[in-house]
């Protein structure tokens, strides 16, 4: 198996069940045209998204990445009637979102604050309790932004994390990387903390290799 197959796959799987639609190809076609990375989740993941979001009944959902608005996209379609709000650090980025955001008709449930989430997230406990919370930011910070979402959240909130297993990375001791190491540092805290059931999903796909964390947090 290789990241052909894996790619082919991921095709064959979007054009049957996915159903990618013309809003989310523009919003992938925006941040390619804005020279922003190519590091949004893809189709199927973000299906997965709106699928676990709708499963769960999240109405109230906290993002953590907005990137260029495409899971936002997803997420704001499952929480119909209800409310996202998504934190992004670069304002270049932000702008991108919103205007795929507005193509998309979501603007006015979607709510993209600008600024380093740790930061911006102290505002959001007025808010609190969101029901999902999608991690998918920087990694390093990444057991703080889990922290955090368990203070914002209730029993039974769902969190993700995305971008886990870094290529099998996380299990190297020797790896320096700043990534690594915030994954790391997020197992190692599962590991011993009461307040959530969790695991971790390894996933290949056109994206190449890596896996997403789930919790579910407990009653307190």
């Amino acid at each position: 198996m290789n990241l052909d197959v894996w790619t082919a796959v991921d095709r064959y799987v979007n054009d049957r069940v996915v159903f990618e639609d013309d809003a989310l190809r523009a919003a992938t076609d925006a941040a390619s045209r804005a020279g922003l990375p190519a590091i949004s989740v893809t189709p199927a993941q973000g299906k997965f998204l709106y699928l676990l979001a709708r499963a769960s009944g999240a109405r109230l959902i906290l993002e953590l990445g907005t990137l260029a608005g495409y899971s936002t996209i997803w997420l704001a379609r499952a929480a119909a009637g209800g409310r996202v709000i998504t934190l992004e650090a670069d304002a270049k980025h932000a702008a991108v979102a919103r205007e795929n955001l507005a193509r998309a008709r979501l603007d006015r449930m979607v709510d993209v604050r600008v600024g380093p989430a740790l930061e911006t997230l102290p505002s959001l406990t007025d808010a609190a309790p969101f029901d999902l919370v999608f991690i998918d930011a920087d990694k390093p910070n990444v057991p703080e932004y889990f922290d955090w979402a368990i203070k914002l959240s209730r029993p039974g909130t769902l969190i993700v994390v995305d971008n886990v297993v870094r290529e099998g990375a996380l299990v190297d001791d020797a790896n320096t990387d700043p990534s690594v190491l915030g994954v790391r540092r997020l197992h190692e805290r599962l590991s011993r903390d009461e307040r959530v059931a969790a695991t971790t999903l390894q996933t290949v796909g056109a994206k190449g290799y890596d896996g997403i964390t789930l919790a579910i947090v407990n009653d307190r």
